[in-house]
């Protein structure tokens, strides 16, 4: 069990990105089963040709820091979580410390833990940050769409994330009251050394996966806080799909008018180890002081984290500093299936 760190820590800033490109699920369709098959989500964002995980990284970083109101040369900490990051051996967190004015006295590296790397990130910096021994820590949740070409996944699997900087609680937009996480040894997705495209476990990735560990994570959250579902305002869970997170919500007890704000699958697809951050910047962006909000992330492998979190007054002043999520779901540009091989360069040259 995750204790509480000796200094009260928060979000002191926080941003989005979500490139432009935007592939309608009803295109793969058409191409992989002739139109026939449901599509999970409307659409899903696509990284245009210059863009990756880092780039991605460095727009939500700068977003971040301009609600921080912070210089980057402040930032003890560049954290990024993905599982696409540009490079087998070269760390992310590097390219986004030098582009955003950072280095060279920071520490930065990568993390890994599928789709809560980033969450997994924030509890680190919540360590960082509450034990003294840095003042603002960035981290960053993000990811380009993988998927194999006709898979499940290929309908899902979007790009983009969030960035998120802890700091001391008294400069916090949000509060941070309470984090725990909750893991196992549960393979439902994975991807091998030299395999381009990840494989799944298909209906097993739902439960003992997906609902094997986000429930009980954001029960016992409940039940540590000693709260209910009527005691926040707003909540955002992992988006994998549409299905999974309003089933998992709905049987916790939350209700639409909670969830709606923050579920953003169905525009963008699974952003992965961006999913429950950007979601929760998308509530932030709508959020009054002192609302309250619960999210927990999941990562396959398997394991979630859990936050509960307090608005502060702060964010009102500082929220229009920088693009809100909306603003970047908006700009959107529809590819065909051709144009997207093109831009996820799933088509061999050499």
């Amino acid at each position: 069990m995750l204790k509480q760190p000796i200094r009260a820590v928060g979000i002191v800033g926080y941003g989005a990105y979500v490139p432009r490109y935007r592939l309608p699920g009803h295109e793969i369709s058409r191409i992989w089963s002739e139109g026939h098959t449901a599509t999970p989500v409307k659409e899903k964002s696509v990284p245009g040709l210059d863009e990756d995980t880092a780039t991605m990284s460095v727009e939500a970083a700068r977003n971040a820091l301009a609600r921080a109101r912070l210089d980057p040369q402040r930032l003890a900490a560049v954290w990024v979580g993905s599982e696409s990051h540009p490079y087998a051996v070269k760390p992310t967190g590097t390219i986004v410390a030098e582009a955003i004015g950072a280095t060279p006295n920071t520490l930065a590296g990568d993390w890994q833990f599928a789709c809560k790397a980033g969450t997994e990130a924030m509890q680190a910096a919540i360590g960082f940050v509450g034990s003294g021994m840095a003042d603002y820590t960035l981290c960053i949740g993000m990811d380009t769409a993988q998927g194999r070409p006709g898979d499940a996944l290929e309908y899902t699997a979007g790009a983009g994330g969030a960035a998120f900087i802890i700091g001391p609680r008294e400069e916090a937009l949000v509060s941070i009251e309470r984090t725990l996480s909750y893991v196992s040894d549960t393979t439902d997705f994975w991807r091998r050394p030299s395999t381009h495209y990840p494989s799944h476990a298909e209906r097993f990735s739902g439960d003992p996966g997906y609902f094997g560990h986000i429930m009980p994570a954001a029960a016992q959250m409940m039940e540590e806080m000693r709260a209910t579902p009527r005691d926040y305002d707003y909540v955002v869970f992992h988006q994998p799909n549409v299905k999974f997170p309003t089933r998992a919500m709905s049987e916790l007890g939350f209700t639409a008018a909670q969830w709606e704000a923050g579920l953003l699958v169905s525009e963008i697809g699974n952003t992965y180890a961006g999913s429950a951050m950007i979601g929760l910047t998308a509530i932030l962006d709508i959020a009054q002081p002192g609302n309250r909000i619960l999210m927990v992330s999941y990562g396959s492998g398997a394991g979630s984290d859990a936050f509960d979190l307090v608005v502060q007054p702060r964010l009102l002043e500082v929220r229009d500093a920088a693009p809100r999520t909306w603003d970047y779901i908006r700009r959107r540009v529809p590819v065909d299936y051709a144009q997207y091989a093109r831009l996820r360069r799933k088509l061999a040259t050499h």
